[in-house]
């Protein structure tokens, strides 16, 4: 049984990685548009360093560039499509996806809704913010949040994952604090636009067996192959 739990949980790693992986090499293909040099586009510099972060192979990395870029000789086509909706128990979910089959993706993101509910363009999005989203660690003990958010521009902080910092920013600010960060003594993990809601639900107020129902819903529409981002109100 243990050998059994053991194999199923590798399996399981193995195929977040590789989704991880997937998301991330789309992000660069199309990053790689406006130039296959990360020094000279930003945008590409920035999930670069994120690809990095999590060991992506340097050969899946490059690949990605070079085929993004037109350097390959192949033909990449990706769409940018945003579905609004409500997961199980009503709460708000913005989904971003990254398609070479706008048909395919809007067909399984009906079926993938059943069990919540699919909603019409901005039914949903009037209670998000659109903004920046940074995760910076600091790069040395007594880093100030705050003050590092002032000095950089960000427009708010929150508490990250694993210790990190979220700074949040005005869209078109996310690549200038990402590059204001460092000077104040915070080493930057990622940067997307992203969606924030404004009314998370509680999740106290959710049973926990209600609780299970989103978080298995959320989890299938993360595990979609053309889907690259999924925000939920869902607070902390």
């Amino acid at each position: 049984m243990g050998a059994q739990w053991k194999a199923k949980h590798k399996d399981l790693a193995a195929n977040a990685r590789g989704r991880l992986f997937g998301k991330l090499s789309k992000d660069i293909m199309i990053a790689a548009r406006n130039g296959p040099d990360p020094a000279a586009n930003s945008r590409l510099r920035l999930v670069v360093e994120q690809a990095r972060k999590v060991s992506m192979p340097k050969e899946t990395l490059e690949r990605a560039i070079k085929k993004g870029a037109g350097l390959t000789g192949e033909a990449v086509h990706f769409e940018y499509a945003l579905y609004e909706g409500f997961a199980p128990h009503r709460v708000p979910v913005m989904v971003e996806c990254l398609t070479d089959n706008v048909n395919r993706a809007a067909s399984e993101m009906r079926v993938l809704f059943r069990k919540g509910q699919l909603g019409t363009s901005g039914s949903v999005a009037w209670d998000f913010d659109h903004v920046g989203m940074i995760e910076a660690e600091p790069a040395a003990a007594g880093a100030d949040a705050d003050m590092a958010a002032i000095e950089a521009g960000a427009q708010d902080v929150e508490p990250g994952e694993e210790g990190a910092t979220l700074f949040l920013t005005d869209p078109a600010d996310l690549d200038l604090v990402s590059r204001a960060l460092p000077a104040q003594g915070f080493t930057v993990l990622s940067a997307k636009l992203g969606y924030k809601p404004k009314n998370p639900v509680d999740p106290a107020s959710l049973t926990a067996e209600q609780l299970e129902e989103v978080e298995a819903f959320l989890a299938a529409l993360d595990a979609n192959e053309d889907v690259q981002n999924v925000f939920a109100g869902l607070g902390a």
